[in-house]
């Protein structure tokens, strides 16, 4: 199996969540954003290092860019 890396925004609750969760217990990495990155610490508990957790305002087109460097940079 491949080993892939997400982006994926909003991973706090919803569908979001969902992506992020499905994609790190079928082993993948996630690059995991949320307006308050807090809410990710269960996320980072349960898969260390596969997942980044990123404060993130997707409305900040600055901040955006900044996250996607920052994810490039780990993964």
């Amino acid at each position: 199996m491949t080993t892939k890396t997400w982006f994926i925004t909003g991973t706090s609750r919803g569908l979001g969540r969902v992506w992020a969760r499905a994609a790190l217990e079928r082993g993948d990495r996630v690059a995991a954003t949320a307006r308050d990155s807090r809410a990710l610490d269960d996320l980072v508990a349960r898969f260390g290092d596969a997942v980044l957790p990123l404060q993130l305002d997707v409305t900040d087109r600055d901040a955006v860019t900044r996250a996607i460097a920052e994810a490039h940079g780990r993964f």
